[in-house]
């Protein structure tokens, strides 16, 4: 006996549901955070994170061309309270750009006014995947030996193409290069509180 055309229609509907729901699932974690990790120095809080991708043809074509792109890593860290909401410790967000210089043939990547070049895409990539010594946080503003739930993400920023790109970026999936919201946990030490140093002063004696 076959099965009713309906309910054949009605599978077929929903196994391309779950195809098209899985496509999105995978566009959207197209970066993996690898390592993530926290520690306190005399600076602040330092964060030190490694992230996994494959770069997509359509965005090194770009950038080939001379088309700068801008990545976006954001950070922020909360502390549960039960009595209250959490509190917000910190937030901080790192922008790197990657560029092509055609005079030099060197790529570039660089954060503010400091940059680094190198003679291939691959390379380049290397250190755009690599988070080193980035200050997230102050030490002031830690409560000692306390948890806090941290998170961090990095993604095209599609905000800062050039204008025609922008509009393609809206309807295009290959302009679409983001990881989602990685969490982790972190306790910070125990913070001694700075001992207050006092003069001493010679007593008064008495004629």
């Amino acid at each position: 006996m076959q099965p009713p055309v309906r309910w054949l229609a009605g599978l077929t509907k929903a196994l391309l549901a779950m195809l098209c729901f899985a496509a999105v699932v995978a566009q959207a974690d197209e970066i993996e955070l690898r390592t993530a990790d926290l520690r306190l120095a005399n600076e602040g809080l330092v964060l030190e994170a490694e992230f996994a991708f494959e770069f997509p043809p359509r965005l090194a074509e770009a950038v080939s061309n001379g088309v700068p792109l801008y990545f976006l890593v954001e950070f922020e860290m909360r502390r549960p309270r039960w009595y209250w909401v959490d509190e917000r410790a910190a937030e901080k967000r790192l922008q790197l750009r990657l560029s092509y210089h055609a005079l030099s043939r060197q790529y570039v990547v660089s954060s503010g006014p400091l940059e680094q070049q190198f003679p291939t895409l691959d390379e380049a990539l290397g250190v755009l995947r690599r988070i080193r010594n980035w200050v997230v946080g102050e030490r002031i503003a830690l409560v000692s030996d306390a948890q806090y739930e941290a998170a961090v993400r990095m993604r095209l920023d599609a905000s800062l193409l050039p204008k025609p790109l922008q509009v393609t970026a809206l309807t295009s999936s290959e302009w679409r290069f983001e990881s989602a919201w990685h969490r982790f946990a972190y306790r910070s030490p125990q913070i001694q509180a700075p001992v207050e140093s006092r003069e001493l002063k010679p007593e008064a004696t008495g004629q």
